[in-house]
């Protein structure tokens, strides 16, 4: 069975499923006013990593992915710009979804967007005022976070703490507020703002009331994991989770935080940092498939740093198993090797180690075209079992490629200057091969050629 590390108990542990066979996942989604960028590539990959190796287990998930189309920057872009707001969160989606679809991350089984909540927000924070848990002020609605016994749970910090400074987030705040940590539920409608009826007065909800409300909606009460990015766990997570705890709700089973995308210097890319790369700029100018597979490479806890070496070399690794995958194409259909198949759920199932099952998979390439060289049959069992685990990654191999009509013909003059034994001619035509950004084999059918 599965084991993931869990934030809120700080250990790794089981992932208990609430319903035998079947997993409920909350992943907080993208805020649409502006490009992707790669570290929103790395919590759409690794967790769709994740809900790939579970279907690929047999179990039945259900992936539940909001989209964030109501806040300040969509607000403060549409000013600035002089645009509807609408149109930003529109054309931001739509851009998301199409680098998400390049990056080959399966679309989640909901999307929910905010703006299709808003009443159910409402009633929630009428709830929350009616208990005495929220108060009304007059520019918004705050949860009373001292009434929340447990608050903090996911940064491992009291109340006390984070108002000496022991958060590396500002919870001070509006001067109308009970206490300092206290977050707003809802906000006043401001001139020229967009805004939504309710009894608190005109105005739209709070960035922390969205996931609570979607997420309880869609999944219910003790659904089986809530994911995101590490700088999500506070306060934006545990905001969450305090306004369920606060309507004495069962939320989250349990909570998983992938690690920071980091510049050169250990840095966690971001765009207030400036030196964050667009999403779409890198699938544009590599294979897609190449991002997958460094982070493939990274322990989804750890940082990982995104350069042209390294992603360059991932695509040289993508390379290789294309040419596996052509190698192979025909040696027919077997049982997968269940010796690499037990290894690899092995390293999977302790806390998402990708690292060691991506060394293994490496590792039964090798083993594969060892066999395949040695003429044995144990070929087929092996390359069976790399297609079963390409599968649980979301990896595709590509066995074929489209061949231009010179780039053929110079395969075939290699052919006949090896023929004729003019060694030289053919190494410089190999070279050439090479230099024009082709693999080349030499099979006992000819040269074949790969991009």
């Amino acid at each position: 069975m599965l084991h993931l590390y869990d934030t809120a108990t700080r250990k790794v542990r089981e992932l208990e499923l609430r319903e035998p066979g079947k997993v409920g996942i909350y992943l907080c989604g993208p805020t649409v006013y502006g490009p992707p960028h790669i570290g929103h590539g790395r919590a759409t990959l690794v967790y769709d990593v994740l809900r790939r190796y579970l279907e690929w287990t047999g179990l039945q998930v259900r992936l539940v992915s909001n989209v964030t189309d109501i806040d300040d920057a969509i607000i403060n872009r549409a000013n600035t710009e002089n645009r509807p707001w609408q149109e930003i969160t529109h054309k931001c989606e739509s851009v998301w979804f199409e680098a998400m679809g390049k990056l080959g991350v399966a679309r989640p089984s909901d999307i929910p967007h905010a703006t299709e909540y808003v009443d159910q927000m409402v009633t929630m924070i009428g709830q929350l005022v009616e208990i005495g848990r929220a108060y009304a002020t007059e520019d918004g609605v705050y949860l009373n976070v001292a009434t929340v016994e447990d608050y903090g749970l996911l940064v491992n910090q009291k109340l006390s703490d984070m108002l000496e400074g022991g958060s590396d987030r500002e919870v001070y705040g509006a001067e109308n507020k009970h206490h300092p940590a206290d977050f707003v539920l809802w906000k006043m409608a401001k001139p020229g703002e967009p805004s939504w009826p309710s009894k608190f007065g005109d105005g739209r909800p709070g960035w922390h009331s969205e996931c609570v409300v979607m997420s309880l909606d869609l999944l219910g009460e003790g659904f089986d994991l809530h994911c995101g990015g590490m700088d999500l766990k506070f306060p934006h997570h545990e905001n969450e989770r305090a306004q369920a705890i606060a309507l004495g709700k069962r939320f989250a089973n349990h909570w998983m935080h992938n690690g920071f995308v980091v510049d050169t210097e250990g840095e966690k890319m971001s765009k207030s940092l400036g030196n964050v790369d667009n999403l779409l700029d890198l699938v544009e100018n590599y294979d897609p498939r190449a991002y997958r597979m460094l982070l493939l490479q990274s322990h989804y806890r750890g940082p990982v740093s995104v350069t042209k070496d390294n992603i360059e070399a991932a695509e040289k690794v993508m390379a290789g198993f294309d040419s596996f995958a052509a190698r192979t194409a025909d040696v027919g259909d077997a049982t997968p090797d269940q010796a690499v198949l037990v290894k690899f759920r092995e390293f999977m199932d302790n806390d998402l180690d990708t690292p060691g099952a991506t060394a293994l998979l490496f590792d039964t390439v090798r083993r594969a075209n060892a066999a395949l060289d040695a003429g044995s049959k144990e070929v087929a069992a092996l390359a069976a079992a790399v297609r079963e685990i390409c599968t649980a990654f979301g990896l595709v191999l590509v066995a074929t490629h489209d061949v231009p009509a010179e780039i053929a013909a110079k395969a075939t003059a290699l052919d006949a200057a090896r023929a004729a034994k003019d060694f030289a001619k053919a190494d410089a035509l190999r070279d050439e091969l090479k230099v024009a950004g082709w693999t080349v084999e030499t099979t006992s059918k000819g040269t074949v050629v790969r991009r």
